[in-house]
């Protein structure tokens, strides 16, 4: 299954979005990020679908919670 990754600077971070994601309906998972996707030592992944990642990208924008 095809699916999106947005990094996120720390598990509190990440935490932040998937929250507010979750809020608005869609579902998300975070964990740690892949080392070959971020030089952040303490990164972390929110992993969604293909169909969320536009409307997702606009709640973090507006919750001001910008991916790494």
């Amino acid at each position: 299954m095809e699916h999106y990754l947005i990094i996120a600077r720390s598990i509190t971070y990440a935490q932040r979005m998937q929250r507010a994601l979750g809020k608005a309906g869609i579902r998300c998972r975070i964990f740690r990020a892949p080392r070959d996707l971020t030089s952040l030592g303490c990164a972390y992944a929110v992993e969604l679908a293909p169909a969320d990642l536009t409307a997702a990208l606009q709640i973090l924008r507006r919750e001001h919670l910008d991916p790494v």
